[in-house]
């Protein structure tokens, strides 16, 4: 996903359960994607970003650092405030009067508590030396579609903590039309990315997901696409990729899988970008593509993820069975 802004979104919960998403029946006919879309997803809890002194009386203090905060961490709870966004934390903090206050947090699955003794900053304000976010919002690409049921999936990897790469808990999240107004190109060393315009007044789709190969979620109404296309197995040679780089048009780009990877956490491939169009008005593979459906033999096998760094012609991929089965192993935890 290529990322616009980070910062403090206010989350409200939760509407629609898991249990609800029957990725079931799109296990084996789906819609090849290619659209790009606006991603706003807000997290259960609010991640903290970094730590930082404050500027007190008698010096600089850093009560959360020496509390034993880091970077990454999800707080959930502050003293008997549960915090499920920025709005519960900013309330929580407000009542603050200097005493040490007990804070819950998540640490990559693990549940840990401290304690963090506010410092009193030089403007008489009463600080815990956090910063923190709980959102994010970007541009990435639907990677398949299910008319019967209205599932989708996106990405072909999770949203994650740009610091610490830690997957965020979804708070609530949804995708938006998205125009593309611009490609900065890729170069060796530095990665090229989608330029668009979100507009949020058109939602078309809820997350429900949020897992290592990809998000999931509902769309709203029908979804225009090429027509519903078997899954199959990702192979190495010639391949599409289907993806947007101008507007809302989905185009058809020519590439090669040059490996296929088989590891115990599922299929990873190696992918060039052969089509001399893609290559002049990208380099390639940019952010913001990631979840680019591939095309084999007229069947939907996988989604692109990554750029190659040092080589924009170049990036990987996964399995499209992958997706499907990470959505179905979510769906059957929730239910």
């Amino acid at each position: 996903m290529a990322s616009k802004k980070q910062g403090c979104l206010l989350a409200l919960a939760l509407m629609l359960s898991l249990t609800a998403l029957p990725v079931s029946a799109a296990a084996q006919e789906l819609v090849a994607g290619g659209r790009a879309v606006g991603i706003k997803m807000t997290t259960d809890g609010v991640v903290v970003a970094g730590v930082c002194e404050v500027d007190t009386a008698s010096g600089k203090a850093n009560p959360s650092g020496d509390a034993g905060l880091e970077t990454g961490d999800v707080i959930t709870k502050l003293g008997a405030k549960d915090i499920h966004c920025a709005k519960d934390f900013v309330g929580a903090a407000s009542e603050l009067d200097g005493n040490p206050v007990s804070v819950t947090v998540d640490r990559g699955g693990e549940t840990k508590q401290f304690t963090i003794t506010p410092a009193r900053a030089s403007d008489g304000q009463l600080r815990l030396g956090l910063w923190l976010r709980d959102g994010v919002t970007g541009v990435g690409t639907v990677t398949f579609y299910d008319p019967e049921s209205g599932v989708f999936g996106a990405l072909g990897h999770g949203i994650t903590d740009t610091d610490t790469g830690l997957l965020l808990p979804l708070g609530k999240g949804e995708v938006t039309d998205e125009n593309i107004t611009g490609v900065v190109k890729g170069e060796s060393g530095t990665p090229g990315q989608l330029d668009g315009s979100a507009d949020e007044n058109k939602v078309c789709g809820s997350i429900l997901m949020n897992t290592d190969y990809g998000i999931f979620g509902v769309m709203d109404g029908n979804q225009a696409g090429s027509g519903a296309m078997e899954c199959g197995e990702i192979k190495t040679g010639p391949a599409k990729i289907l993806t947007t780089i101008s507007g809302k048009t989905v185009g058809e780009y020519q590439a090669n899988i040059d490996r296929v990877y088989h590891e115990p956490d599922g299929s990873r491939v190696l992918i060039t970008v052969t089509d001399k169009t893609l290559l002049s008005a990208a380099g390639g593979i940019v952010q913001g593509m990631s979840g680019s459906p591939i095309i084999q033999d007229g069947k939907l096998v996988g989604a692109v993820t990554h750029v190659l760094v040092n080589d924009p012609a170049k990036g990987y991929g996964l399995s499209i069975q992958d997706m499907i089965a990470a959505a179905q192993q979510c769906a059957d935890r929730a239910a």
